[in-house]
């Protein structure tokens, strides 16, 4: 073989084997892609995001090694949910978490896509699951009863308050939830001889106006309502609850922890991470069809003294007795 000819086989074999990597990589599966997507604001959760991750780590995945992750957020504009469910399915997203509003739009867009989805109400009702064992179509879900305790927290408030005479009710603005939520505490009032003032809210401006009434109608205490908008928000709902000296109780944990007098519910944190859970399930090969809607059962009493301190409030020791965490 002449030296010119063994130079260009060399080089020839060299370029082969230069390619053979790249081949390898491009023949190799892609990751999976798990779309999660809130109405409310993503800053607002990172908490959500984490016991997320955390659910779906117990199935065996974990982002950037075995799945990867694509975040989006309506940042409280509900028209904006079809484009963004629309940009997640052009991205071949192997499942998809979000909340309640969220749902309703990637349902629209989709009947083969797996959506789960952490939210209050009843699914059923709200036409997103043929039944809770068997939701039969591409949606499942891990149900919060946040609206549907409403009665209990007006209980706690009153033995907070025992001598209000109106107390507010903060919901957020043209939900199924708020309004289930509505109609139980109306329900709840109208047994126990209770006036409740209620105000709906869906912006910054809503709750400043919102608040402003509290005042004007004479509110001696708020109970404020669930929903991605209001959770979004808590920390703006509790400044404005110190403001106007309102003892106000909450369905979640994290606005107690923020500063809220009292909050109860159930846990959002481990709806989260069931959530996770579900959506790895999914990645393995079940079907939302097959995996019931799941009810989140911790339920949670928070305290806190510092704030009942600066509202001169004292709580009642029966109260404290039942707290299942008390901030000092």
């Amino acid at each position: 073989m002449s030296d010119m000819r063994r130079r260009e086989l060399l080089a020839a074999l060299s370029g082969a084997a230069a390619a053979w990597p790249l081949v390898a990589r491009a023949q190799q599966p892609t990751m999976p892609v798990v779309g999660f997507l809130r109405s409310a604001p993503l800053a607002s959760v990172p908490h959500f995001i984490a016991a997320f991750r955390e659910g779906l780590k117990e199935q065996g995945f974990v982002e950037g090694r075995s799945i990867a992750m694509e975040f989006r957020s309506a940042e409280d504009q509900r028209d904006r949910l079809p484009a963004l469910v629309a940009d997640l399915l052009a991205r071949d997203v192997s499942v998809i978490a979000c909340d309640n509003f969220a749902a309703r739009a990637a349902k629209a867009a989709t009947a083969t896509v797996p959506i789960v989805f952490a939210g209050g109400g009843d699914p059923v009702q709200e036409g997103l699951v043929a039944s809770l064992n068997r939701p039969g179509g591409n949606v499942t879900r891990i149900v919060f009863l946040t609206g549907l305790l409403g009665a209990k927290r007006l209980e706690l408030l009153r033995q907070l308050t025992p001598k209000t005479t109106v107390i507010a009710l903060l919901v957020q603005r043209d939900t199924p939830q708020s309004k289930a939520e509505r109609i139980e505490l109306e329900a709840a009032a109208q047994r126990i001889g209770q006036q409740l003032l209620v105000l709906e809210a869906s912006s910054d401006q809503d709750l400043e106006t919102a608040f402003a009434t509290m005042a004007e109608r004479g509110a001696g205490a708020l109970l404020a309502g669930s929903g991605p908008f209001l959770y979004s928000h808590r920390e703006r709902i509790v400044r404005l609850a110190a403001r106007y000296r309102l003892p106000a109780t909450y369905s979640a944990r994290e606005v107690a922890v923020d500063g809220g007098l009292m909050s109860y519910g159930t846990s959002l944190i481990d709806a989260l991470r069931q959530a996770g859970i579900y959506a790895g399930r999914i990645l393995k090969g079940e079907k939302p069809a097959n995996l019931p809607v799941m009810q989140a059962t911790k339920f949670e009493l928070v305290l806190n003294l510092r704030t009942a301190k600066t509202l001169g409030l004292e709580i009642p020791a029966t109260l404290l007795a039942l707290a299942d965490e008390v901030i000092e």
